[in-house]
């Protein structure tokens, strides 16, 4: 099994990456499809369902979508070009684009929020169609946005998870257990047998350019929260809060001895500046989701500015060990809100936050899935319960949670030999079931919980 780190952490646009970033890449490879297919078409049509209808207007599914169809991406996406070509479609009711012809397409109309089929694949269902000058579908295809910007179509969702048929790999472990043994008998750390494993499919240069831009992106992120100020897009009205915690935080350096307790609002303040910067549709990285983008960059940065002895050469440890943590958790359970509740975004972000620091601190191996057991067991029954279906109450301050989670996680690790009782395995095993076991209202449809209980308006 191989998940690149680079698909673990993907740099996007806020405020979701399942409801954002996810429907405009399915939009993209519909487009691809067009392309390549020998009809002649005259119009386009979208239909989002589950989860992606209920709080689709909340986390930005509609844009996201048009903007998808006419032709945008995440990775280069202009927020001012996005805004003129929004306009444009409105007024002409028609998407133009390199390679086909002029498409009709009416916001209004074209797009449907379809709150009562339930599509049988995932929580996140949308269906793209393209169609002839009748105004008959000559080309359709079900997406699934399954956590992460991760897109599927329906007919590859249907052969299984393990889909990679690239070339082999050093260290094929598809579980914690596998991830130990491998590691005992190779005499590596799992940011070393990552690293192998990354270098094997795309080469040295790739993986360090790469992991330094990524690094680069979550950092400007926490930087460009800490100094914004304003009130949150979506009409709950919620303050930025992150510029004043951090200002009062360096306001009082110097000043007499502060609490212990003030690292826990330096965390609070990184992981609330990128999510307050996701809220506002700013670019983030999927870390591994963006709901859960705050947490690893908040506890990096922990360890960047407040642990004596950090260095910076230890960030792509960090990144790798965290996205194999990452991707047990995807490949064996979910890291989507919407299929196993917040559990699988904070908690799974603060497993892998965890595994990272514990990694980087030289935490053995064991100490490391320990770490990661440790803070994922400690979200487990999380729901995700988006007050008015925005990621913002009650995401932004989780975030910061999450971290001091993470870092207490990989402290209680250290202090141990890695023996425990629960297994990283066991953890995620449950997690999966109780994600399974949960109710729909409280897996991102804000249908209840916080949602109901809340005046949103």
């Amino acid at each position: 099994m191989f998940l690149s780190v680079f698909d673990m952490f993907k740099v996007g646009i806020g405020p979701s990456s399942s409801h954002t970033m996810g429907p405009m890449v399915a939009a993209q490879r519909f487009l691809e499809a067009m392309r390549a297919s020998p009809f002649h078409f005259a119009g386009l049509r979208a239909s989002l369902h589950g989860s992606l209808a209920f709080t689709g207007v909340g986390h930005a599914t509609d844009r996201a979508t048009i903007l998808g169809l006419a032709g945008f991406t995440p990775e280069t996406y202009d927020a001012e070009k996005a805004e003129a070509a929004l306009a444009a479609i409105n007024d002409t009711h028609q998407i133009t684009l390199d390679g086909l012809p002029a498409l009709a397409f009416n916001p209004k109309t074209d797009l449907i929020f379809d709150y009562d089929t339930k599509l049988d694949g995932h929580a996140n269902g949308m269906i793209l169609m393209a169609t002839d000058a009748q105004g008959d579908i000559t080309l359709r295809e079900t997406y699934y946005s399954i956590g992460g910007g991760f897109v599927m179509t329906e007919s590859e969702l249907a052969a299984g998870k393990d889909t990679d048929e690239g070339a082999p790999i050093p260290f094929p472990f598809k579980s914690a257990t596998e991830m130990l043994e491998m590691s005992q008998s190779s005499g590596k750390t799992i940011a070393q047998m990552k690293r192998a494993n990354e270098v094997s499919r795309n080469g040295e240069i790739h993986l360090r350019a790469g992991t330094k831009r990524l690094w680069q992106v979550m950092n400007d992120c926490i930087d460009r929260g800490l100094t914004s100020e304003g009130t949150l897009p979506g009409g709950l009205y919620v303050k930025r809060r992150a510029k004043g915690i951090h200002d009062a935080l360096v306001a009082e350096r110097g000043l007499n001895q502060p609490a212990p307790h003030t690292i826990n609002d330096w965390m609070s303040a990184y992981a609330m500046a990128v999510n307050e910067e996701n809220a506002a549709g700013g670019q983030v990285v999927t870390a591994p989701t963006n709901g859960a983008a705050g947490v690893l960059p908040a506890t990096l940065r922990y360890y960047l500015d407040h642990v004596p002895g950090a260095s910076e050469a230890h960030i792509e440890d960090f990144l790798l060990t965290a996205a194999a943590i990452g991707g047990l958790v995807k490949f064996n359970a979910s890291i989507s809100g919407a299929e196993a509740g917040c559990q699988a975004e904070v908690g799974s972000a603060a497993a892998m936050s965890a595994a990272g620091l514990c990694a980087v601190m030289g935490g053995t191996p064991e100490q490391v899935e320990n770490a990661a057991e440790i803070a994922l067991e400690h979200h487990l029954g999380m729901t995700c319960d988006p007050v008015k279906g925005l990621v913002q109450v009650p995401c932004i301050e989780r975030n910061g949670l999450g971290a001091i989670k993470a870092v207490s996680a990989a402290s209680l690790a250290l202090r141990g030999d890695g023996t425990h009782l629960v297994p990283l395995d066991a953890c995620i095993e449950t997690m999966r079931q109780t994600g399974a076991d949960m109710s729909e209202k409280y897996k991102e449809t804000s249908l209840g919980g916080l949602a109901v209980n809340v005046p949103n308006c």
